[in-house]
């Protein structure tokens, strides 16, 4: 597959395809007590490989029953788990971060066959996090008291974590390191087309030595999920996912005494102004939205221009477009993989169309030479877009950008802060003052500046409005984890 400027060049990137080969189960069952053990439920579902609509291999869906044993056995191995010093803690989660990094090719090869993102983006961004956070959060682990001064601090309990499809592993490492850190037990659900990785670190957790059943990983689909986070026994719940069922969770554990965490969906805005450094900033929107398929819920879907520079950005950005390279994931040129279902797919197309239906002008990409298998969309984005359009106001989770203007920094803010979401936000500028005058006035729980889509171990990350509460990573990922009780108020 070529660009258009290297057809005119008469030059192409060579084929540098992933060689290594991974071995994968036929039948991957769910991780319960420490053991793989067949669902209860027999019941079992196909994972595809969403760039070429290969069946990969069959995986567990776990039942009533499977999800009764998975909590025994995290109530079970509680008592032990929370009274281990926090030095003992942290050795078995350097113990997984080390193993992960051993494994890391083989993890980054499966996570890009069964999600369909590049394998630089697997390889090169999504491992090292997720090693990063396991290692993070084992320094953590002996230093709770230095997190929260003066009080008594004990472990929440028994921990259902639901996870989505986009980030597979570093989600996993974003939800399960601080909850073990801090002595809780815990159950994974990860999303049912992603279900391959999270098992394999479960493959990890045995050979470190994790005591049994301080992780659980149960696969299946959303009424999995919906056992797990409404089962009597679990007393922290944290999901990262759609809006619809964060609202739906809130519903279901009000008034049960579970502590809840959300993580939920964005409408990002990205913010240049005219005296921003444009091509950085125009690597800075493609990395936001596009290197990634639009896959991650604060993928800068909105862009506001501010209107002098507009006509530059468009055709900067246009250009940059044509030089990606779309296709097979496991090249190690591909920049754009593949969308991770069918299902997705249509739910992108429809909003491309709604798009152009209500006004706004399309500018497509690469259309003309999208793999004939596979569930593929071509980058593009829109201008002449108003706020009341659809694809201004909803989440697509695709690589589809909705740009806007502005005038005036008051207007930049007012039209970014006009929606549900408060995810995160992008800013470019080269005036520092103007950084941080505009950075306090955006309703985003994350906001970078001259820079998109960037993150760290030691950053707290969540968001505001239908975005979400609470925190993951950092110190802050700490306390949805705990219970606190003032020392002196104790001993009394």
């Amino acid at each position: 597959m070529t660009t258009k400027a290297q057809e005119l060049s008469g030059w192409e990137y060579s084929l540098a395809p992933e060689t290594t080969k991974i071995d994968i189960e036929q039948k991957n069952k769910l991780f319960i007590q420490g053991k793989f053990v067949s669902p209860k439920s027999r019941s079992w579902f196909s994972t595809i490989n969403p760039a070429t609509e290969e069946k990969l291999a069959d995986v567990a869906c776990a039942g009533k029953a499977d999800v009764e044993s998975a909590v025994t056995a995290a109530k079970k191995a509680l008592p032990k788990w929370s009274r281990l010093s926090g030095s003992q803690r942290a050795k078995y989660l350097y113990r997984i971060a080390r193993r992960i990094q051993e494994r890391s090719r083989e993890l980054a090869i499966l996570e890009t066959m069964d999600g369909g993102k590049p394998i630089k983006e697997s390889r090169d961004v999504d491992l090292p996090l997720v090693a990063q956070h396991f290692f993070y959060y084992a320094g953590w682990a002996d230093k709770m008291q230095y997190a929260f001064p003066g009080a008594n601090i004990e472990p929440v309990g028994v921990c259902a974590q639901i996870i989505p499809w986009n980030f597979p592993l570093m989600m996993a490492a974003w939800k399960l390191a601080p909850a073990l850190a801090c002595g809780n037990t815990c159950i994974l659900k990860p999303a049912e087309t992603t279900s391959l990785t999270a098992l394999r670190l479960a493959e990890i957790m045995q050979e470190v030595g994790l005591p049994e059943g301080v992780v659980n990983i149960l696969t299946g689909a959303g009424e999995t999920g919906k056992l797990l986070a409404e089962h009597k026994s679990v007393n922290k719940v944290a999901f990262t996912g759609s809006t619809a069922v964060g609202k739906s969770l809130m519903r279901s554990t009000a008034g049960t005494g579970k502590k809840l965490t959300l993580e939920l969906g964005g409408k990002s805005a990205n913010i240049i102004f005219a005296d921003a450094a444009i091509d950085q900033a125009v690597e800075g929107i493609v990395s936001g939205i596009y290197f990634n398929q639009g896959h991650v819920c604060c993928a800068g879907s909105r862009l506001f221009v501010e209107e002098p520079i507009l006509d530059e950005v468009v055709s900067k950005l246009t250009h940059r477009l044509r030089s990606l390279r779309v296709g097979n994931p496991l090249d190690k040129n591909t920049d754009l993989g593949a969308i991770n279902s069918q299902e997705q797919l249509d739910t992108v197309e429809r909003y491309i169309r709604n798009g152009t239906e209500e006004g706004a002008q399309l500018h497509e990409i690469h259309s003309e030479r999208l793999p004939s298998k596979g569930y593929w969309c071509s980058p593009c984005f829109f201008t002449d877009v108003q706020p009341s359009h659809t694809i201004a106001r909803e989440e697509i989770f695709g690589p589809v950008l909705s740009v806007m203007t502005f005038r005036t920094p008051q207007e930049a803010i007012s039209r970014a802060n006009n929606s549900p979401y408060g995810l995160a936000a992008g800013i470019w500028t080269n005036k520092g003052s103007k950084i941080f005058e505009v950075a306090k006035k955006l309703d985003a729980g994350v906001v970078w500046c001259n820079t998109y889509n960037k993150f760290d171990a030691a950053s707290p990350f969540g968001g505001f409005k239908e975005s979400g509460f609470g925190r993951e990573g950092g110190m802050q990922g700490l306390r949805p984890y705990v219970r606190l009780q003032n020392q002196s108020r104790r001993a009394k």
